[in-house]
C-alpha cells in the first residue's frame, strides 16, 4: 500500500465528490473522517463508496478482503469538530462561496495550526476563501474530477497567500493518491471550467435556438472532437444548477458576456430539471 502522503484527513461534505474523495485517500492508506450535518447524506456517502469498492473487486481490481479494509478506513461523523486530528481537510460542500468561507471559517478554529485546508471548489476564488481563516498560506484548492476514484486529474490551485511548502505538499499527496496535479493560478474557473462551462452552454444555446436536436449536438461533438460524452448529457452528468453556478462565477469575476448563461439553462434549474440527480435535465434518466 502507498504512503498517502497525509495519513489522517478529513472530508467535509459526503456528497458525489466528498465520498469519492474520501474512498480515493482511503484507497492509499489514510484514515479518513468523512463529515456531513446531514446523516441521510452521509449513510448514502458510505453507501456509495461501499458500492464502488465493490464494483473495483468484482473486477479484480483489488480484493474484498482489501474492499472491506478501505471501507473500514473511513469513519462517518456528523460534526466539525471530529476534524481537529486531521493533517488535511478537504471542503466539498455546495458550490456557494458564503457557505465555503463559514465552513473555512469553523475549521480555522478547530483544526491544528499546521492543518491545511483545501477546497474542492470547481470555480470559487480559493483567495476568497482562504480570507475567512487566519491560515491563507495552508489554504489551496484541490479540485478533483467526477467519479473521483477513476479521474486521474487534480487541479492544484494556489490563493494569493498560498505557501509554496502548502502546494508542493499538496502536489506530492495527490500523486501519492494516484492522481495527476497540474498547478493552476486564482482565477474565475481556473483552467478546467473557464475551457468547459462555454462549451456545455454554447450547446445549450444550440439547443436553444434549435441548431439540432439534443442527440445530434451531443453526436457532433463525440464523433467530430473525439469527446467521450457530448456536453449536454455531461452538463446531465454535473448537475445543471452546478453548470449555472459555474458560469455565474465566470461572468461576474470577468466581466465578459462570453459567460452569459444560456436562458434555457436558467429555466431548466428553475424547473428542477438538474440532470441524473434529479432524474431529469436535458435527457430522462427515470
Amino acid at each position: 500500500m502507498s504512503d498517502p502522503g497525509f495519513q489522517r484527513v478529513a472530508v467535509i461534505g459526503a456528497g458525489t465528490m466528498g465520498n469519492g474523495i474520501a474512498q480515493t485517500f482511503a484507497s492509499h492508506g489514510a484514515e479518513v473522517v468523512l463529515i456531513d450535518v446531514v446523516e441521510p447524506a452521509l449513510k448514502k456517502g458510505l453507501a456509495t463508496i461501499e458500492k464502488s469498492l465493490g464494483k473495483f473487486a468484482e473486477k479484480g481490481k483489488i480484493s474484498a478482503a482489501d474492499a472491506n479494509a478501505i471501507a473500514q478506513r473511513v469513519k462517518p461523523s456528523t460534526t466539525l469538530q471530529d476534524a481537529r486530528a486531521a493533517e488535511l481537510v478537504v471542503e466539498a460542500v455546495v458550490e456557494k462561496a458564503d457557505v465555503k468561507r463559514k465552513v473555512f471559517q469553523e475549521l480555522d478554529g478547530i483544526a491544528p495550526s499546521a492543518t491545511i485546508l483545501a477546497t474542492n471548489t470547481s470555480s470559487i476564488s480559493i483567495t476568497a476563501i482562504a480570507a475567512a481563516t487566519k491560515r491563507a498560506d495552508r489554504v489551496i484548492g484541490m479540485h478533483f474530477m467526477n467519479p473521483v476514484p477513476l479521474m486521474a486529474l487534480v487541479e492544484v490551485i494556489r490563493g494569493q497567500e498560498t505557501s509554496d511548502a502548502t502546494t508542493q505538499r499538496v502536489m506530492s499527496a495527490s500523486r501519492a493518491i494516484g492522481k495527476t496535479p497540474v498547478e493552476a493560478n486564482d482565477y474565475p474557473g481556473f483552467v478546467s471550467n473557464r475551457v468547459l462551462m462555454p462549451m456545455i452552454n454554447e450547446a445549450v444555446f444550440c439547443l436553444m435556438e434549435g441548431v439540432a436536436t439534443r442527440e445530434s449536438i451531443d453526436t457532433v461533438m463525440k464523433l467530430g472532437m473525439n469527446h467521450p460524452m457530448g456536453p449536454l448529457a455531461l452538463a446531465d452528468l454535473i448537475g445543471l444548477d452546478v453548470c449555472l453556478d459555474i458560469l455565474e462565477v465566470l461572468h461576474d469575476g470577468l466581466g465578459d458576456d462570453k459567460y452569459r448563461p444560456c436562458p434555457l439553462l436558467r429555466r431548466m434549474v428553475a424547473a428542477g430539471r438538474l440532470g441524473k440527480k434529479a432524474g431529469r435535465g436535458f435527457y430522462d434518466y427515470t
